[in-house]
């Protein structure tokens, strides 16, 4: 099996905020991170799909194909929006918007449409949200 990574960038903003919890909690759990007015990122997602190569072709999956769905899914979705409030998974409190759940969410809004095309399967999704911070999803695997 071969493993094929693609790489995006989007800007969000978001703040970290548990509406179970008093404003207290809040801000000592999450700190700097509950201000109401949120901070922003410039985030890499990364997207890896395995499979085997096409015979005729040689990919696992176009390419171009693969861009256009991580953009459609994930990047025009997120991209400039700040998450909390015009992001559906995460508005309204459903979820989070830390790097792990973005890279959840990011996972299922792709799976769908990659594993759909046949040949390759969703593998593995990153978010980075800094050099130094990247969550990794595989699937509940």
């Amino acid at each position: 099996m071969i493993f094929l990574t693609r790489r995006a960038t989007f800007s969000s903003s978001h703040y970290y905020w548990n509406a179970a919890w008093s404003a207290e909690k809040n801000e000592q759990v999450f700190g700097r991170c509950a201000n109401r007015h949120g901070h922003g990122h410039n985030y890499t997602l990364e997207v890896t799909v395995g499979g085997e190569p096409d015979p005729v072709t040689g990919f696992v999956v176009d390419l171009k194909w693969l861009k256009d769905v991580m953009e459609r899914e994930v990047v025009a979705r997120y991209d400039h929006r700040h998450l909390n409030l015009e992001v559906e998974e995460f508005a309204a409190g459903k979820m989070i918007p830390t790097t792990e759940n973005i890279a959840i969410a990011a996972w299922r809004r792709l799976e769908p449409a990659v594993n759909a095309a046949g040949g390759a399967q969703l593998s593995r999704i990153r978010v980075y949200e800094t050099a130094e911070i990247f969550a990794e999803y595989r699937g509940g695997q």
